[in-house]
């Protein structure tokens, strides 16, 4: 199911709260591989075009709104306190049921829960943030992962770093952006030793190594 290269698009939603490693770490990967085949990209994509703030108060401006239509061969929902919101946005949802099948479609962190809300994560393995903040720890929190089994109950929650179930993809922790990005080359089609020199030129390779294979692959 990997997307034939060149020019592999990654759109990556931003919204108020996001977290910013869920977002940055993927850019961040796909802008370091550039160097090596300028035929990929990355961009920002929002509701509307104009500052969106994420958490802590980092401001981005994305480069397309929804209404643009733009084509892309995978979409990214980070995670974030601001994804209680998104699960119940409904110009979200219908962006990305609007989305071409041959789109991926993936997520980092609490961005499962808004595919687990649309119902796209039945009988598919997917993962969220394992390890809780204050508040979750607290009663009446709860664990990311957790939560994401009670959105959606037929979900199969999986404690992998990234999981792959064909045309969705998540990844669990919010520094697991990183192992998102890498994925996705992998999935583009890139081989194992362009993600290695990818890794190196960001002195990456040690956590490369050991996140490499913590990954689980639905067939």
């Amino acid at each position: 199911m990997a997307p034939t290269r060149p020019g592999f698009r990654l759109g990556i939603y931003v919204f108020k709260d996001a977290e910013i490693v869920d977002f940055a770490a993927p850019y961040g990967v796909f802008s370091v591989a550039r160097r090596f085949d300028a035929d990929l990209d990355a961009f920002l994509i929002a509701d509307a075009m104009r500052p969106v703030q994420a958490q802590a108060g980092f401001t981005v401006l994305p480069n397309y709104a929804f209404s643009d239509e733009p084509a892309m061969d995978a979409f990214l929902v980070p995670g974030g306190y601001g994804t209680r919101q998104e699960t119940y946005n409904r110009r979200l949802h219908a962006f990305i049921r609007a989305l071409p099948e041959t789109t991926l479609l993936t997520a980092v962190c609490t961005g499962s829960w808004v595919y687990a809300k649309m119902g796209l994560l039945d009988g598919l393995p997917a993962t969220s943030r394992k390890e809780p903040d204050r508040v979750e720890a607290t009663p009446p929190g709860m664990v990311p992962l957790d939560r994401l089994s009670k959105i959606a109950p037929a979900c199969r929650p999986s404690r992998a770093r990234v999981v792959d179930a064909g045309r969705i993809i998540t990844a669990g922790g919010i520094t697991s952006g990183m192992e998102m990005g890498f994925h996705l080359l992998r999935r583009a089609g890139y081989d194992e030793a362009f993600l290695a020199e990818v890794a190196r030129v960001m002195e990456y390779q040690a956590a490369y190594g050991v996140y490499r294979d913590d990954r689980v692959v639905h067939t």
